[in-house]
């Protein structure tokens, strides 16, 4: 478990599921997660944080893409201003969807994070 004398990064957060802390990258990401998981509305203080996913996960496969690039854009680049959206790309694997983010920070170096759905 981390200590917090042993938090090197500005960027931090308790990690997800686990006694820890995540930092850096890994903070970003766990938070793109949770943008992604969380639906509207969901949040009593915050109303508006999160995205509506949800409401696109029993449509029509060619209609519901377009509109999670859409939401998963507009709610990363609402609540995530850490980081800058480079592609977004939803992936139907029978009854699963996954969606792919790829960002960067201010440092150019590209990352991913993968959100189940």
């Amino acid at each position: 478990m981390t200590r917090l004398t042993d938090i090197s990064s500005i960027h931090w957060q308790p990690a997800l599921n686990q006694p820890d802390v995540v930092e850096a990258e890994a903070d970003i990401s766990q938070s793109i997660r949770v943008i992604l998981t969380t639906p509207k509305g969901s949040v009593p203080h915050r109303p508006q944080f999160g995205s509506n996913l949800h409401r696109y996960l029993d449509q029509p496969i060619d209609r519901a893409l377009p509109q999670l690039v859409r939401e998963t854009t507009e709610a990363i680049r609402d609540w995530e201003p850490r980081c800058t959206l480079i592609k977004v790309l939803p992936v139907a694997e029978g009854a699963t969807m996954r969606i792919k983010v790829w960002w960067k920070l201010a440092d150019g170096i590209q990352h991913e994070t993968e959100v189940r759905l």
